[in-house]
């Protein structure tokens, strides 16, 4: 009893030195605004830049099939780490933009080809009928594939987009390189400022955990009311 008295009292001093004195949580609220802020853009652009190379990668036209296979392939082929520092330091180096829109935009480009390979699966899941009968109705080629194919495909990609969504997230961890003050860098700031590793490390795991699990739920919600669309 004596033992477990101690223990409680040794890790309630810990949590206190790591997350309340000096206020240090609020860099764990602070990083958990920039992961979200930085996600939300890379998705967003992830999604447009996906769905063009997905066109271009499905085009007949070889020129723009050989720009989309290119892009893919490079940012395939290179880590993402080294593609935000070259964004940053290189790209960006003389731009006066905040810190976290480059992120966000580094995570996009990097997305974007994943997305496409995505989207241009699940454009090819469609049948064929279906653009058959939108020509037939008069529609040309793009309103076809507006209107007709691609919010097909959303229904077959969703999952895939979500999953590559959360993995998003946990990729911006590494924004840390360039700076930023995300939940990673913020735990790492408290266990150098403290030399206390379990706690600070433990925390930014859990606020991780919570955030993707919250984000799991909501994807699942939306997947069942599109599913109850498809069947009606």
């Amino acid at each position: 009893m004596a033992e477990l008295s101690a223990w409680a009292a040794d890790f309630a001093n810990t949590f206190y030195k790591c997350f309340i004195k000096e206020d240090r949580y609020k860099l764990l609220l602070s990083g958990i605004g920039v992961t979200i802020r930085v996600s939300l853009i890379a998705v967003a652009l992830g999604i447009l830049i996906g769905l063009l190379v997905a066109l271009c990668n499905l085009s007949n036209k070889k020129l723009l099939k050989a720009i989309g296979g290119i892009y893919t392939d490079v940012i395939r082929g290179t880590p993402s780490v080294t593609q935000l520092m070259i964004i940053y330091f290189v790209i960006f180096a003389t731009v006066n933009i905040p810190k976290w829109i480059i992120a966000g935009i580094a995570f996009g480009i990097n997305s974007g080809a994943y997305v496409s390979e995505i989207i241009r699966a699940g454009i090819l899941s469609v049948d064929k009928g279906q653009t058959e009968a939108g020509r037939s109705l008069g529609l040309n080629g793009y309103q076809t594939m507006i209107h007709i194919v691609i919010p097909q495909a959303v229904k077959n990609i969703f999952p895939a987009l979500c999953n590559e969504f959360i993995v998003l997230i946990k990729e911006t961890a590494i924004v840390g390189y360039v700076g930023l003050m995300d939940i990673q860098k913020a735990g790492d700031f408290i266990k150098s400022a403290t030399f206390v590793a379990f706690m600070p490390l433990i925390g930014t795991a859990v606020i991780y955990y919570v955030l993707i699990k919250l984000l799991t739920l909501v994807f699942k919600k939306i997947e069942e009311r599109l599913r109850k669309s498809e069947i009606r």
